[in-house]
């Protein structure tokens, strides 16, 4: 399952083999800010200027903070959503009646336009996972290099690592070598 608001928290490149420093912020790359608006069907070739990154990167750590959070077994507080009701009231809907094949349904569409639209999407998206329950199954790679927060999607829910075999064999080499090195001891 994918979500517009994890795809925008993995924005932040880290040195996963390493030092977990964030080492690029794809947010700054034109050629991935393209992609992301493209694959999420929102307004296609923004400018980034200082000023959306500034709120940008706000809304990324906001969020980032909120799912270690729920990651690690807490809730999402009352400070938390209060800070969500504040980006929904940023955000004005327009209604629409719609008649489908299934019959007729209630529309809701944004009147915002350019990053505004873009940050109305994503925490929209978020506060869906909440309502949906599906922040239970969030989680956060358990390399502490890596990260990167992906959906656990496996029956039991006991899926530790973004990839199994990137972080999870480095993982694996890694408590090897330990065992190898306290063997010597």
């Amino acid at each position: 399952m994918e979500f517009i608001w994890i795809d925008f928290l993995n924005s932040i490149w880290r040195d996963w083999r390493g030092t977990g420093k964030p080492s690029r912020d794809r947010l700054l790359e034109a050629e991935w800010r393209a992609s992301f608006l493209n694959k999420w069907e929102l307004e296609s070739g923004l400018d980034l200027n200082e000023e959306d990154f500034k709120h940008l990167t706000q809304l990324r750590a906001f969020l980032s903070r909120v799912t270690e959070s729920v990651a690690s077994g807490g809730d999402v507080d009352e400070k938390d959503i209060l800070l969500l009701n504040d980006y929904l009231q940023q955000s004005p809907v327009v209604r629409e009646l719609v008649k489908s094949e299934d019959g007729w349904r209630l529309v809701f569409s944004t009147t915002q336009k350019g990053w505004s639209r873009v940050i109305e999407a994503i925490v929209t998206s978020f506060i869906h996972s909440l309502i949906e329950g599906h922040l239970s199954r969030v989680k956060i790679c358990d390399n502490k290099d890596c990260l990167w927060v992906f959906y656990d999607a496996t029956k039991n829910h006991s899926k530790r690592y973004c990839d199994d075999k990137m972080c999870g064999n480095l993982m694996k080499v890694r408590r090897f070598r330990e065992r190898k090195k306290q063997q010597k001891k």
